[in-house]
């Protein structure tokens, strides 16, 4: 099986034709402004199970869109096709829809001055040079590591290894066209334990732009072990308020709340409990929440967003309070305001971290509950209301009791927030998101 994974997704220079050709006809259709976005990505993902390969896929994918502006009226259209005559299609559909649509006044390009002409080229592509027959190879390791680990673990419910390289393109009429390569790596083992009649499951990941970082094999394999095991014998608790840890793996989510409540798209919907809340205090004092979108390898970094501004290290909360909103172009003129360089989403957003690892929270916190595992999606952005399953460990006297499960944790993500104790050193980088685990003071746990 000859791996053709180290072909070009597609060479820089034909997505610029796709473009360039885009750009012209919506020009020669009469469209006063117009962009396009391109995102393209080739690679293939192995999955074993019981000791043989069960799915090999690949993937080679071409989003483009593309959106005509006739004064404040616009129009889209999406395609994955590059051929010209299809391009052109694409592009006349798009200038039909926006005859027929109604003047948006936030509707437009950046400012030319705002686009990033002079974007860095950062480190974000490292092919991995990885066949499948090895990929598989090291799916069956790594099951047949974790099996060996423990009696007690009964099956891998999945084990995979994914490797993808990528493209982004941004062009608009304003003479503007950028573009950089990055890839993504992934290896991971869900495992499925039993002791008696208990039942538990859990796993281990790594991912990374960068495959010399990845996690090796049997750490993974070892890790998913660990973890799976340690979650036999899980309780029910009693409905109590008592402290609680977020993992880091966990906490990512619960700034994640807090990101959408500062987006500009929740903000001019007025959807978002945080509307209205610029220079007042949010979190405690010691909370520092930054972005970094031009850090090297990381898988949140990017040159310019998708409106093709350039990215900043924009500050969210310093000293506790809110200082900026996320804002594209759009949002940004929805609400009066500039464009923060957010539009798709955030960069590698961080929160500065404390000096305590996990064991230290556990001390801080003595007695509580660690949530290891979170189901559901119960945030409600625009009152606050936070209710979720959870899954995790009793602490007492600074230290892990016994595994629980079954449980529902609440509160108010106002109070959550103003009520965070503590930041751990542990910080997970597996995302775009970057945070160690965070001590909340207090907080529903509703049990049996």
């Amino acid at each position: 099986m000859k791996n053709d994974i180290e072909q070009a997704v597609l060479s820089e220079t034909q997505l610029n034709e796709v473009a360039f050709l885009a750009l012209n006809e919506a020009k020669r259709l009469g469209a006063h402004q117009a962009e396009i976005d391109i995102a393209a990505n080739k690679g293939f993902s192995v999955v074993a199970r019981s000791g043989d390969v069960e799915t090999v896929e690949y993937n080679q994918d071409k989003v483009i869109e593309v959106t005509v502006y006739f004064g404040k009226r616009s129009g889209s259209a999406s395609l994955s096709d590059v051929r010209p005559e299809a391009i052109k299609q694409a592009v006349e559909a798009a200038v039909h829809i926006a005859k027929y649509t109604d003047e948006d006044p936030a509707a437009g390009l950046a400012d030319k001055d705002e686009l990033a002409f002079n974007y860095p080229k950062l480190s974000l592509a490292h092919h991995w040079p990885i066949t499948v027959e090895k990929a598989i190879e090291l799916a069956i390791q790594c099951e047949r590591e974790a099996l060996q680990q423990d009696k007690r673990i009964m099956s891998a419910e999945s084990v995979s290894v994914s490797t993808v390289d990528a493209y982004s393109l941004y062009a608009n009429s304003l003479g503007f066209i950028g573009g950089y390569p990055e890839t993504r790596h992934d290896i991971s083992c869900v495992l499925v334990a039993k002791e008696g009649d208990d039942m538990q499951r859990d796993y281990s990941y790594t991912t990374a732009g960068n495959p010399t970082q990845l996690e090796s094999i049997s750490h993974i394999a070892k890790e998913a072990a660990e973890r799976v095991v340690r979650r036999l014998g899980a309780k029910r608790i009693a409905t109590a308020k008592v402290p609680v840890i977020f993992y880091n793996e966990e906490a990512r989510g619960l700034l994640g709340s807090f990101v959408a409540a500062i987006s500009g798209g929740n903000l001019y919907r007025k959807a978002s409990f945080l509307l209205d809340h610029l220079n007042k205090c949010i979190f405690p004092s010691f909370v520092h929440l930054q972005e970094f979108p031009l850090l090297p390898d990381a898988l949140g970094s990017a040159p310019f967003d998708a409106d093709g501004v350039a990215t900043r290290e924009n500050v969210f909360i310093d000293g506790g309070i809110l200082q900026s909103y996320a804002l594209g172009v759009y949002s940004a003129r929805k609400l009066g305001m500039k464009t923060t360089a957010n539009a798709g989403g955030l960069h590698n957003l961080t929160i500065r971290p404390g000096n305590k690892d996990l064991a230290g929270l556990l001390k801080t916190m003595g007695k509580g509950l660690l949530i290891t595992e979170m189901m559901g999606s119960g945030a409600n952005l625009v009152t606050g209301d936070y209710s979720r399953g959870a899954a995790g460990f009793w602490v007492e006297h600074g230290e892990i009791q016994y595994p629980v499960h079954e449980i529902t944790v609440a509160g108010k993500l106002q109070d959550m927030f103003a009520h965070m104790v503590d930041v751990g050193s542990d910080v997970d980088v597996r995302g775009n998101i970057r945070t160690g685990s965070i001590l909340i003071e207090e907080m529903m746990v509703a049990g049996s």
